[in-house]
């Protein structure tokens, strides 16, 4: 794949990037969990903004979220620290209102954190001939950063969008985006996208 320009020629290119939204569903923005560095709210915001973007310049745009058919399907290894417990209420696996009547946009349904493995996210990027991934969601060191580090494997060239992604505390956040997306990518504001979006 090409290199990324962005920083030289301020661009990005709608035809050959996506923008990919993990997890911006009910059960998971609307748990009343409290979030940092960023709300729910206004992760939310921003993320219409970039769908708002990318709809308006004929981009593709995927909405990722995790669902399950009856709790069997979930990867479930022993670990030292307990998951939270993920309550399978009715609804709880809608893409929030603000996103969720996008026009065109593909749905991806997984039973992991991240978005590639088992779904067919690499095909209907690769037939599209998308090179770069413009990536956000929740949580930031969860679920973004798996599908990040599984795009990273595929060669795709990846911009985090900072201000549209949180996690659980800050620390958390910060430690991904300071440590990890560096690494494996470029990080970028909504406003930095939204302007460079050609």
């Amino acid at each position: 794949m090409e290199n990324l320009k962005l920083n030289e020629n301020k661009f990005i290119n709608a035809e050959k990037s996506a923008l990919v939204l993990i997890d911006l569903q009910n059960g998971i923005t609307a748990m009343g969990v409290s979030t940092s560095p960023y709300t729910s709210e206004e992760v939310i915001q921003n993320a219409s903004k970039l769908v708002n973007a990318f709809s308006e310049k004929g981009a593709f745009i995927v909405l990722v979220r995790v669902s399950t058919m009856d709790g069997k399907d979930m990867v479930k290894p022993k670990t030292d620290l307990k998951a939270t417990g993920m309550k399978y209420s009715e609804g709880w696996d809608n893409l929030i209102p603000e996103i969720a009547t996008t026009k065109n946009a593909h749905i991806v349904t997984k039973r992991q954190w991240g978005a590639f493995y088992g779904t067919d996210l690499d095909l209907q990027l690769r037939r599209r001939g998308i090179d770069t991934i413009v990536l956000g969601g929740v949580s930031t060191n969860i679920g973004v950063d798996t599908t990040a580090r599984e795009a990273y494997q595929h060669g795709y060239n990846q911009i985090f969008v900072e201000d549209a992604m949180t996690a659980v505390t800050k620390e958390e956040h910060d430690y991904v985006c300071k440590y990890i997306f560096p690494r494996i990518g470029k990080i970028r504001t909504t406003k930095e996208i939204v302007s460079s979006l050609k």
